[in-house]
């Protein structure tokens, strides 16, 4: 179970269209990154690697953390078109891309603005974040990143009015590229202080339902992140 820091009182409906009421559901307050400890970039590009074998160790807090930090966290007050600069790009700086952390607890929403955790659903659904063609995989990962995309935020981003941010299919090459760039994060963060870390399809349809997502809302895919239970032969 996550220790929590310090709980601040539910701000009830989220982006995701579902409700916070119960005191044990209390947003998780982060504890400030700290990223002063690792491998170097040009190392943790040497040993990026996909590790599908990972353990059921538990992230300490502070490590999912600097893994949220690392993934798309506010990395300056003044972005592009007046927005908060984080540490990935996307379309027009629409930050589209929604980061769910399901745990051992449950599924919480990343605030990156607030560097806290909100409560979605008080469940444990990590197995859903396995795509159903690969329930072979024996996984114990303690934490699945899902991302969602909001496509709202696109449309009418404060960036460049785009008349592909309106077209549906030019839509999906933003925020699968965007997508992409977090998940590049989060690998480049594994390799350097020792994690495993698999990018891989999930059960979008049924997150969707468990995460209450609104219309314009949709489940793309889900990122594995925990110690390594053994080394693998192959890379990816």
């Amino acid at each position: 179970m996550l220790q929590r820091v310090r709980r601040s009182p539910s701000r009830g409906k989220t982006t995701h269209g579902g409700s916070a009421s119960s005191a044990d559901t209390a947003p998780i307050e982060l504890p400030t990154p700290k990223l002063s400890v690792g491998k170097s970039l040009p190392e943790s590009l040497r040993r990026r690697e996909t590790v599908r074998a990972i353990g059921g160790r538990k992230l300490p807090l502070q490590v999912l953390s600097n893994l949220l930090w690392a993934a798309c966290g506010v990395n300056r007050p003044k972005g592009p078109f007046g927005a908060l600069g984080i540490t990935a790009a996307s379309a027009s700086n629409s930050q589209e891309i929604d980061l769910f952390v399901a745990i051992e607890d449950g599924v919480y929403l990343f605030d990156a603005r607030q560097h806290r955790l909100l409560p979605v659903v008080a469940s444990d659904l990590r197995t859903m974040a396995i795509g159903p063609r690969q329930k072979n995989v024996v996984m114990k990962a303690p934490a699945q990143l899902i991302y969602v995309v909001d496509i709202d935020r696109l449309v009418h981003t404060s960036g460049f009015q785009e008349p592909g941010l309106r077209d549906p299919e030019v839509q999906k090459s933003y925020y699968f590229v965007d997508t992409g760039l977090i998940a590049g994060n989060v690998y480049l963060f594994a390799a350097s202080q020792g994690l495993a870390a698999w990018f891989h399809n999930c059960d979008r349809v049924g997150l969707g339902k468990k995460l209450k997502l609104r219309s314009d809302q949709r489940v793309l895919f889900a990122q594995s992140v925990g110690y390594p239970a053994a080394r693998t032969a192959g890379r990816a």
